[in-house]
């Protein structure tokens, strides 16, 4: 029997795989077979067949690394895994990788991708509550423009109503689950995303400063730990490869149940509260 989790023969470019679920996604879908084309601001430790340095706030590099990227073939799958996890780090800065890039991304390379082929990216169980803000995520939305759309993200910073890191993950959520139906009509591209929780990665310590080391050990954690990197990355592994053609379109919660346990009520949220 065929594996159809296998990537062999397939072309894959894997954005942010520097560290942490990036890392752990290139390194597993090169050891199922694909030539990876590594993408990020800084040149992993793990060689790759290809690397392209890219600023992912800066929409004329993501339109020259997709250009670059296509001079050699198309695209069987694209990973989505940069992102800034906020703190130290602007609302601008972190809209503009966590999301504004993405987008700019996922629409400058699809066009080099064939039928069957499948885009799959990192939003957070920190988006959980985007139907609560979809008025305001699709406002962001509808200005498809790159500029236009970094003048809103500026505006609202400026204002003072942004927390760019949640509000970037509720984007990328409704982004999917609106424009991969779409895209997947259009173009036979599949898109999805997960909702990783609490990860040991090295994005946590920023998130411990960020918010609190105790509102991160008190965050519900139904299987009773972090996850690792490895195990955000088989999910997203999966959702690119064959035994995923049918899912498209969907945001897959990868946090072992705390999301699905707070909208139904079986999860207390003030139990993130440190006492």
């Amino acid at each position: 029997m065929n594996n159809p989790l296998s990537y062999a023969n397939k072309r894959v470019v894997v954005v942010g795989c520097y560290s942490g679920m990036g890392e752990s996604t290139a390194r597993i879908v090169g050891e199922l077979g694909a030539e990876v084309v590594a993408v990020d601001i800084r040149k992993p430790g793990v060689a790759h067949a290809n690397f392209l340095e890219v600023d992912c706030r800066d929409p004329g590099a993501i339109d020259a690394a997709a250009a670059e990227i296509s001079r050699s073939g198309p695209v069987d799958a694209l990973f989505y895994c940069a992102g800034l996890p906020g703190g130290s780090f602007s609302n601008v800065d972190v809209m503009s990788v966590n999301f504004l890039g993405q987008r700019h991304f996922v629409e400058a390379c699809a066009p080099h991708m064939q039928r069957g082929s499948a885009i799959a990216s990192i939003s957070s169980a920190a988006g959980m509550a985007y139907a609560m803000a979809m008025d305001r995520v699709k406002e962001l939305l509808a200005l498809t423009d790159h500029a236009q759309a970094l003048r809103w993200v500026e505006e609202a910073d400026a204002e003072g109503s942004l927390e760019g890191y949640s509000f970037s993950k509720m984007c990328t959520i409704v982004y999917v689950l609106h424009r991969g139906p779409l895209l997947t009509r259009e173009t036979g591209i599949r898109l999805n995303c997960i909702s990783p929780g609490p990860t040991d990665t090295p994005m946590m310590p920023h998130f411990e400063e960020q918010v609190g080391k105790a509102f991160m050990d008190n965050f519900p954690k139904p299987i009773g730990r972090n996850s690792t990197a490895d195990e955000q990355a088989w999910p997203l592994a999966f959702l690119n490869s064959p035994a995923a053609s049918y899912i498209s379109g969907e945001n897959l919660f990868t946090d072992g149940g705390c999301a699905g346990g707070i909208l139904t009520g079986s999860i207390d949220p003030s139990e993130m509260m440190p006492s």
